[in-house]
């Protein structure tokens, strides 16, 4: 393992990057300004649920603006938000040499592909990061649930299998796969809860303990469920449970639900969305990749996804109404009461 280029220093690319710089790869990390910041002023600190925390001072640390030249990644990985994509893909094809492997580990489906057509003398491949990350002051960010990362991969993949014990030797497991578009759009169901917790104003464990809140997630889901099945595409199961036995599960009481959710609900008290730190720092959302994607399969389907575009159009107008939702309030929003 040797260099790693993270385009897209946020939470997610601050945090694996962290992570790989901790199993020993040199790291650089390309951001904005006012992330680059802290980690100039703090360095980087990783952390996760299981209590595992690693510092890297900031001389140790590989800081840019922009892709630098002459650097020759073993993997970039794309970190941005999804609508930064097609601009990030050229700012990478001009930096890289043809044929640089390039892994999108970003919320959505279809991102690689928008990165293959923007940048085509790049090798491509899709991602999927399955936990939150929460940044944390003093540029730390924390890892406040579990699961396995997951990239698509071909026969004979040396870079990705140098990822992949790169990962491990930090405890995580990464999954190498030939096609990805099932867990994709398993990642995405679950991650329509995003703007559920963006919404609420709570930590995420604290929001998924209260019913209306899941009532709103698993309407969510199972909207964008029907659609899914309607379009013959499957949907890989990322939870103990199947995603239709999960909607399910939501919907009950919450004494209930606390006793069946053990394991799901083994979240820290840090654990957010990532969509709750948009909102809060004034940042574009990614609601778009999330529930516009349901709304794009159904108008593909000649249907309609009126829930997913209720949360679309709550989410967007959050600038006008920057207050959260409680739980009923939330329903009402979206019809269900």
């Amino acid at each position: 393992m040797t260099t790693v280029l993270v385009m897209g220093a946020g939470s997610v690319g601050c945090y694996l990057g962290g992570v790989l710089a901790a199993a020993g790869a040199t790291v650089h990390f390309v951001g904005r300004p006012r992330v680059l910041g802290l980690l100039r002023e703090h360095g980087l600190t990783v952390s996760d649920l299981e209590g595992r925390s690693t510092h890297l001072a900031p001389a140790s640390l590989h800081l840019h603006e922009s892709v630098p030249p002459g650097l020759a990644p073993l993997v970039t990985l794309l970190c941005v938000k999804s609508g930064a994509t097609i601009e990030a893909a050229q700012s990478l094809q001009q930096a890289l040499l043809p044929g640089s492997v390039v892994v999108s580990m970003q919320n959505g489906i279809g991102n690689a592909e928008r990165g293959q057509a923007a940048a085509s003398a790049l090798d491509w491949r899709a991602g999927m990061v399955p936990f939150n990350i929460a940044e944390l002051p003093g540029g730390c960010f924390h890892r406040g649930t579990g699961g396995a990362l997951a990239v698509q991969s071909e026969p004979g993949d040396t870079a990705l299998e140098a990822l992949k014990q790169a990962f491990l030797s930090q405890g995580l497991k990464l999954r190498l796969q030939a096609d990805l578009r099932a867990v994709q759009w398993g990642k995405l169901l679950i991650n329509l809860n995003n703007p559920v917790n963006a919404l609420s104003g709570r930590p995420l464990r604290a929001e998924l303990l209260e019913r209306g809140y899941r009532r709103c997630f698993a309407a969510l889901q199972n909207e964008a469920l029907h659609l899914l099945e309607a379009a013959g595409m499957p949907v890989a199961q990322l939870t103990a449970l199947p995603p239709a036995k999960l909607i399910k599960m939501l919907r009950l009481p919450t004494p209930i639900f606390r006793l069946l959710a053990a394991k799901m609900l083994k979240i820290d008290s840090k654990a957010r969305s990532s969509m709750a730190d948009d909102l809060s720092l004034g940042r574009t959302t990614e609601i778009d990749a999330l529930s516009g994607e349901v709304v794009r399969l159904a108008q593909r389907l000649g249907r309609q996804a009126p829930l997913n575009a209720r949360m679309l159009a709550l989410v967007q107008a959050w600038p006008q109404r920057p207050t959260p939702y409680a739980p009923r309030e939330l329903e009402e929003a979206l019809g269900l009461r």
